[in-house]
């Protein structure tokens, strides 16, 4: 009887040992502040370039220094744009403790589908480099979406595409457009969609608030109407805020499974509209 009760109890303190574990998930970084998220993290990153090809237009890959694996984040420019309109927001993204792909499309007038289709494959391409700085450095099964505009209409399509890789773990899109598809109900990643009031290209009643309605609430879901900004909110420097705030929490909260990220996903006085089947 000893012998069964001592052994209960070391099963029952390593469950807790588990259990803490998953709890806790993939820390990356000090204890989060609201002023932290609104400023670079604690990770200086290098950059490596990625050559057109593969099944998109190439890409800049920004990862941490500090030794470890990290969730892979493919960011998406919108219609007409390039990497560098989103430079500003991928490069402090990874500045948190994530590997960043800021991406080029094969055309910058490419729509969402195509968009959608070039994420996937970046994520396919990325997610298995061996060479450069972010060598070692991917934890494969940890993958994330994120873009802007067209791009953002994209990153909701590669979460209902059957070719989505099998590690995505959270999707962000950013003032996000798509015309032919409204009904994302066949989403189950976590999705946060971030839009302006003032916003005349994607109008949160034409786009986001169609988006956010469609996806089924058993889905962890947020959406964001930040009061004034226009469709180019995540280009504006610096800090494009409280859109690289929320998108950094997102991730941190769904890729990283960190809930210290949890509080700051609870809506914000800069919106003028918070919904979500939070809290997270």
């Amino acid at each position: 009887m000893k012998i069964s009760m001592h052994r209960n109890k070391w099963l029952f303190g390593t469950g807790l040992v588990l259990l803490a574990a998953v709890a806790q998930g993939q820390q990356k970084g000090p204890d989060p502040t609201s002023a932290g998220l609104e400023a670079d993290g604690a990770f200086a990153v290098s950059t490596q370039t990625v050559a057109r090809g593969n099944g998109f237009g190439g890409a800049t890959v920004y990862s941490p220094n500090t030794a470890g694996t990290y969730a892979l984040v493919v960011f998406c420019p919108g219609f007409t744009a390039r990497q560098n309109s989103i430079a500003v927001m991928g490069r402090r993204l990874a500045t948190h403790g994530f590997v960043v792909a800021t991406i080029d499309t094969n055309s910058t007038s490419d729509q969402p589908p195509s968009r959608a289709t070039q994420m996937i494959a970046a994520l396919n391409t990325i997610k298995v480099l061996n060479t450069g700085p972010v060598a070692g450095k991917i934890d494969q099964n940890r993958l994330v979406v994120t873009g802007h505009s067209m791009g953002g209409g994209g990153t909701l399509l590669v979460t209902i595409n059957s070719n989505r890789p099998a590690g995505l773990k959270a999707a962000v899109g950013l003032a996000p457009w798509s015309n032919a598809t409204k009904n994302f109900g066949a989403d189950t990643t976590p999705t946060e969609i971030l839009v302006g009031t003032a916003d005349t290209i994607a109008p949160p009643a034409q786009h986001s608030n169609m988006f956010y309605n469609s996806i089924s609430t058993s889905t962890k879901k947020l959406e964001g109407i930040i009061q004034g900004a226009n469709h180019g909110f995540v280009q504006n420097n610096p800090a494009n805020q409280p859109g690289s705030r929320f998108q950094i929490a997102w991730i941190k909260r769904f890729a990283d499974d960190d809930t210290r990220y949890s509080q700051f996903l609870n809506g914000d006085a800069r919106f003028a509209t918070f919904l979500s089947t939070g809290p997270f």
